[in-house]
């Protein structure tokens, strides 16, 4: 048996490898993956190569190997998809968030379409064959619509850079200009990357976690066109502070906020958890719905304003709220889905574990003249039952959870409570089918709504309507 296991091992060891890192390889494009990389086969071996369409044959050069899968660049194209569009920016297939900008739009949204009914295969909800899902809700602008920019700051050859990282690493790509950004958020970050270098303030270096400067973080409002600037520094001085405030009051009088946030080491977060104001105001105000949000730097708000009203309406069309409705806003953020919904029911309650965003979401209410809504801190799987035990009852929910989908404990909770009228917001379509695995015992789902709310990359959103069964 011994004997055997050896000259397993040894003829194991000499298996040739597909693809070494380097070559050249001719790839047939099938279809993309859900990051929104094309995917072809090298000897019955999956390549994922960025920037390759369906269809297009194509030369890949080699960039990692994997034991079940290959990563590629685009070397060459042989043969191009008559759906290929220029890009507007160099840096598409380079960084992430411009994936698909290479890609005309109307195949962008059946793209979207397809990764919902992906999803749905693979986690296999009850009745998912019949599922009613709907062509996506195109976007409009597709280019200009970010309101919220983060981006690195780094040294490049002796310059102060701003950017994104590349994808699957830590080397960043300055950015001058970037198309999916609304023009304020990119002014404010460009200004900044010169006074930083001017008044030689030092920016973070990975490779000693030395420097003050992180990251920058610009939102922009659309109802006003003032932005809000956070500067995300390693430690809590701020060298020359008083001299980078005063030129940003002289050179960009659009900042109508300016905070610091500390963030110290190595860390894959962004944020740390001391805020510190610096100038201005201590929030932004955005306008949805008829209605006025302030917002604090952390706050979570849609990235896409212009398509955020049509989310929310279809949220609203998925309830079906009349004027007796008592709904529960889980997720809530700092409330933007249930005061735009508060005058359509009789009560809205809602809940956030982000402390500052339950203050906005409650000083949102006041500053909108809506005494029918009250938000908590906390978790939604742990307020819902006390609430209900306090006879605090609802019988319409809407969920709208980060990527990572609802928290089992929730569900539980849903499935005890079985509100009547239930709409399940998603921005990630593989935790929303698992999801939905567990909730279509107890719930019908009547329909998936994809909506784009990020053109040019692979990212979806979707509305789901369930009903009781």
């Amino acid at each position: 048996m011994e004997a055997h296991h050896h000259k397993y091992q040894k003829s194991h060891q000499t298996t040739p490898a597909v693809a070494q890192v380097g070559d050249r390889i001719p790839l047939t494009i099938r279809k993309l993956g859900v990051n929104g990389q094309g995917i072809g086969y090298f000897k019955h071996k999956v390549c994922f190569v960025p920037g390759a369409l369906p269809g297009e044959i194509v030369v890949a050069q080699v960039s990692q190997v994997h034991p079940h899968y290959l990563t590629a660049s685009l070397h060459r194209i042989r043969r191009q998809s008559h759906h290929r569009v220029a890009p507007r920016d160099d840096y598409a297939n380079v960084a992430g968030g411009f994936e698909l900008e290479c890609l005309a739009y109307p195949e962008q949204l059946k793209f979207k379409r397809q990764v919902v009914w992906d999803a749905l295969r693979k986690f296999r909800p009850r009745g998912y064959r019949q599922y009613d899902v709907r062509p996506t809700i195109a976007a409009d602008p597709q280019y200009g619509y970010r309101n919220k920019a983060q981006f690195q700051v780094r040294m490049i050859d002796g310059h102060v850079a701003a950017g994104l990282y590349k994808s699957q690493s830590h080397d960043l790509i300055d950015m001058p200009t970037c198309q999916v950004q609304m023009p304020g958020t990119m002014k404010v970050v460009r200004t900044l990357v010169k006074l930083i270098e001017q008044l030689n303030i030092p920016v973070y270096d990975e490779s000693n976690h030395s420097g003050i400067i992180k990251t920058l973080v610009v939102r922009e409002s659309l109802a006003n066109k003032d932005c809000q600037l956070t500067i995300i520094t390693n430690t809590p001085k701020l060298i020359h502070k008083h001299k980078l405030l005063a030129a940003i009051q002289d050179q960009l009088p659009e900042v109508r906020s300016v905070m610091q946030n500390v963030n110290p080491g190595d860390t894959p977060l962004i944020w740390g958890e001391e805020t510190i104001h610096l100038a201005g105001e201590t929030y932004l105000t955005e306008s949805l719905m008829g209605l006025d949000f302030r917002l604090s730097a952390r706050s979570f708000l849609q990235l896409n304003p212009f398509q955020t009203e049509r989310l929310y309406e279809e949220a609203a069309k998925a309830l079906q709220l009349t004027a007796g409705d008592v709904l529960v806003d889980a997720y809530a953020g700092v409330g933007t889905i249930g005061l735009s919904l508060a005058r359509r029911v009789r009560q809205v309650y809602g809940m956030e574990t982000i402390a500052a965003a339950v203050d906005d979401a409650n000083t949102n209410a006041k500053l909108n003249g809506i005494d029918n809504a009250l938000y908590q801190t906390g978790k939604t799987e742990d307020l819902l039952p006390a609430w209900q035990a306090n006879d605090r009852h609802f019988n319409a929910l809407v969920v709208d959870p980060p990527r990572t989908g609802l928290d089992r404990h929730l569900i539980d909770a849903i499935l005890k409570s079985r509100p009547a009228k239930l709409a399940y917001v998603s921005c990630d379509m593989a935790t929303l089918a698992r999801n939905l695995s567990r909730l279509s015992q107890t719930y019908r789902v009547d329909y998936i709504q994809p909506i784009d709310m990020m053109p040019q990359t692979p990212r979806c959103e979707a509305v789901v309507k369930l009903s009781l069964r």
